[in-house]
């Protein structure tokens, strides 16, 4: 077993707090990581105030994960030690169903393994993720990272960046189309990023004017106030996609009426109602509304791959492990430009 320090959630309502736990043994296919950085998901403040449900508890968050291979098990072959690498939101699957068999592990049929929260599919113990200091992770589910961006940087891409990225790949985005990206956020901002690097006109929509300055510092061509009928009312049939990053109750009518025909509207973010859309909405134009989690294996790290050869990275703030429960409330507020990431040396 591996000593190993953390940061835990013992309940719904207490912060988290130092917390100490053993890894397991090194399995023959696993991989030990010396955690160098983690970033910070409003995932991770869902699952740790138990807002999902379903927390067991002690919970250590964190799936945004970079750092440094310190051993191996006798049948790695993809890594040694020395090798920088991250893990996201998964650690297992199946492995045999016909999703895991296309590189589509975040749609196994029986539930992937997430990073935290998670029974190990062998020992049934619950995962403990990234506010730690080292993890273990089957080399399948461990992924390249490049030395040429910071590593900050880089640990949001393994949430933020591959649910943005994933859905675009998957509808082909790219030169020619124009796409909207709604609410300017962690994955809002790694929306507009990628958006502009595949060739296409994008413009942010937000209900707060301040946003416009970053919205075209990130590379947004345009910017529309939705609170602004008339702005709205000139966008209507206009965009080819809208990526809609928003997790809080919205009006997806309002937005669906700004898609051409045959226009794709793509639900990255998840809020806690459903939507309430009348058929005739998507009817008349061939309109759709779609959904996308995260990416598999195989498509995380390709990503991983083109952010590095494009320079992509997320804006992030970086803090000490000691201020997770101020990080958790300025998220609340959001107060954070546009993802906070723990530096694991302050642990």
């Amino acid at each position: 077993m591996t000593p190993t320090k953390g940061y835990a959630a013992q309940a719904a309502t207490e912060p988290l707090a130092p917390f100490s736990f053993e890894r397991r043994d090194l399995r023959p296919n696993d991989v030990q990581i010396e955690i160098l950085y983690c970033g910070v998901c409003h995932s991770d403040l869902h699952t740790a105030r138990n807002e999902w449900h379903g927390t067991t508890y002690p919970c250590v968050p964190g799936h945004e994960i970079v750092g440094r291979v310190t051993n191996v098990g006798e049948q790695v072959n993809k890594f040694k030690k020395g090798d920088l690498v991250g893990v996201g939101c998964l650690v297992d699957s199946c492995q045999k169903c016909d999703n895991c068999k296309q590189g589509l592990e975040q749609y196994c049929e029986e539930m992937p393994t997430q990073t935290y929260n998670s029974p190990d599919r062998i020992d049934q113990s619950v995962t403990k993720g990234g506010y730690s200091n080292n993890i273990i992770v089957s080399e399948n589910f461990v992924l390249s990272v490049s030395d040429k961006l910071p590593l900050e940087g880089v640990a949001p891409l393994l949430c933020a960046g591959i649910t943005t990225y994933s859905p675009m790949r998957h509808w082909k985005v790219g030169p020619g189309h124009k796409v909207a990206v709604l609410g300017l956020g962690g994955l809002g901002h790694m929306a507009v990023k990628l958006a502009v690097s595949f060739g296409a006109e994008v413009t942010m929509l937000s209900t707060s004017p301040s946003k416009e300055a970053d919205a075209k510092r990130l590379g947004a061509h345009k910017f529309a106030l939705t609170k602004d009928p008339e702005q709205l009312k000139g966008l209507a049939n206009y965009f080819d996609f809208i990526i809609d990053t928003v997790s809080a109750e919205h009006n997806y009518n309002m937005y669906l009426n700004l898609l051409n025909t045959d226009g794709v509207m793509i639900c990255v973010g998840a809020p806690p109602t459903p939507a309430q859309v009348p058929a005739f909405n998507l009817i008349f134009q061939r309109r759709s509304i779609a959904g996308s989690l995260i990416g598999g294996l195989p498509e995380t790290q390709e990503m991983l791959d083109y952010c590095a050869e494009h320079g992509i990275t997320s804006d992030v703030e970086v803090i000490a492990m000691k201020d997770i429960n101020t990080a958790y409330e300025r998220m609340l507020k959001g107060d954070v430009r546009y993802r906070f990431v723990i530096d694991m040396a302050t642990l």
